[in-house]
């Protein structure tokens, strides 16, 4: 098998998040030439489309992933920085202003041109949704206007040196005219990416075609399938079976099999994502700061990092990951107090008349037994919980909504935008479209509000230092460990480059060997 280029990042990298891929490659000329362009791919993803393909929801990833949806602009994990996609270029043509320039030659895959009216439209759909996307809302935008065929204008409500970034989450996804109906987003013929969906089996796979006409070259595959496999142990028997070419997202627990397996190599990359002990800051009992301290004090983090992530995770020292160039590395990992952390609960006078409840997320194998262990350490400082599993999508209203008392789910940090702002605005501002703490602290959202308007990435990524040590003095949560991103990868695949960030997996150069 031959992967596609993967990297190692440093701490010192521009803007970005330190992330790091390992593998493999290859120039070999035969190999090339072993490829069968008629072949069809197997994807098993983690993640389902759950909002009728809504732009500012989720599924835009799916669709990303597909290699339908297409932006602006990209994120390159090689170079660490932000390049063109569907525009060539762009400036800044006032401290609010910046003006894209849009690629020529392109058109959906319904035959239509691409141009700047479609972008104005695609974006202020997004904008206007009833629950707008984390990256692109009008919180960030305020205006998207077309100067002219190959010219779009994005307005900010102040000075965003970020907005490129913004242009390369796939929530900003351009999409034909047509996609848009009365009943939701159809995006079927209506991408400019290199494969266009073809089928979908609700709630089970979406299959692909080539696009023959992709304005990016030759596309190797004929065409593919993305499974939704919310269960990471059957993902992980798909890739060895052969039922899937590629499994996302592996578990810690089922990395052992796959390492022994020669039909099956393992892409691994550092990656921004930390599981998380999320705790309900809007009401009793985690209103009380002190008793989230306990909570801390109370969980062994390496204890839980070496038995359920059976050391493919480090512990974590707070929001973000010690290798980041805006951690803070005199932060440690959190230790064990039972002693305080029972005097903290006596403190708090916190009567329990039922047993609090943490919600495991099913769609990560390994939250079932990380709550188990949860579970015995509060009892140890005097406060009972039951574990509950459940999946995201049945879950996540709940969560918004601040109907919970604990949730171990996990967040990628570099997701929304690559770089810490959209993180640290969606999660923890008092507005914040994603904050499931639902903490609100009027002098942190003013140390984010100033590091989003500054352009010194030195002074910026300083005010992110701040801003963390706010979040771990209060804290907010507990994070827990900071996981690697694992993929399974079958013998017969060319091309693939993982993408930490999960955005890009079937494009134009993924092959299969005859």
């Amino acid at each position: 098998m031959k992967l596609g280029r993967l990297h190692t990042a440093t701490a010192a990298v521009l803007l970005t998040a330190v992330l790091a891929s390992c593998g493999a490659s290859s120039q070999n000329p035969a190999a090339e030439a072993a490829v069968d362009s008629e072949a069809r791919l197997v994807v098993a993803n983690f993640r389902a489309p759950v909002s009728n393909w809504a732009m500012e929801s989720d599924d835009a990833y799916v669709l990303s992933i597909a290699g339908c949806l297409e932006t602006l602009a990209s994120y390159d994990q090689v170079g660490k920085k932000v390049e063109p996609m569907l525009a060539e270029s762009w400036k800044q043509s006032s401290a609010t202003e910046w003006d894209f320039n849009l690629r020529d030659g392109v058109k959906f895959q319904d035959g239509t041109a691409f141009d700047a009216q479609a972008v104005e439209n695609s974006l202020n759909h997004v904008l206007k949704a009833t629950a707008p996307a984390r990256a692109v809302n009008p919180k960030s935008i305020t205006k998207v206007k077309a100067l002219d065929a190959d010219t779009v204008r994005i307005t900010t409500p102040a000075a965003d040196p970020l907005l490129p970034y913004r242009m390369a989450s796939v929530n900003a996804g351009v999409l034909s005219p047509a996609a848009y109906t009365a009943k939701g987003i159809d995006p079927f013929g209506h991408c400019t990416g290199p494969f266009a969906p073809v089928s979908e089996k609700a709630g089970q796979s979406l299959s692909m075609d080539r696009n023959p006409n992709y304005w990016g070259g030759e596309v190797k595959l004929a065409g593919g399938e993305i499974r939704y496999i919310t269960d990471g142990t059957t993902r992980s028997t798909q890739v060895q079976t052969g039922e899937s070419d590629i499994a996302m997202s592996i578990p810690a627990t089922n990395i052992a099999t796959l390492e022994a397996d020669p039909s099956v190599e393992l892409a691994k990359a550092d990656s921004p994502r930390t599981a998380t002990l999320y705790l309900n800051n809007s009401r009793a009992p985690f209103e009380d700061r002190e008793l989230r301290q306990a909570v801390s004090m109370a969980l062994d983090l390496p204890a839980i990092a070496a038995s359920v992530y059976e050391g493919v995770a480090e512990p974590a020292t707070g929001p973000f990951a010690p290798s980041e160039p805006w951690a803070n590395s005199e932060l440690g990992v959190p230790a064990v107090n039972l002693d305080e952390a029972k005097a903290l609960v006596e403190k708090s006078g916190h009567a329990q008349d039922k047993p609090l409840e943490i919600i495991a997320i099913v769609e990560r194998a390994e939250f079932a037994s990380v709550g188990a262990i949860i579970q015995e350490q509060l009892k140890q400082i005097g406060l009972k919980a039951n574990v509950v599993t459940k999946a995201y999508g049945a879950v996540e209203p709940d969560l918004l909504a601040g109907n919970y008392d604990m949730v171990l789910s996990q967040r990628n940090r570099m997701i929304d935008i690559a770089d810490p702002i959209g993180f640290l605005q969606a999660d923890y501002t008092c507005a914040g479209g994603y904050n499931l703490s639902h903490y609100c602290n009027k002098d942190f959202d003013a140390l984010v509000e100033q590091a989003a308007g500054e352009s010194d990435a030195t002074v910026r990524h300083t005010l992110y230092r701040q801003a963390g040590d706010i979040l771990a003095k209060d804290a907010v949560n507990v994070w827990l460990v900071n996981e690697q991103a694992i993929d399974g990868v079958g013998a017969s695949v060319q091309g693939y480059v993982q993408d930490p960030l999960t955005r890009y997996v079937f494009t134009k150069d993924l092959a299969k060997t005859k």
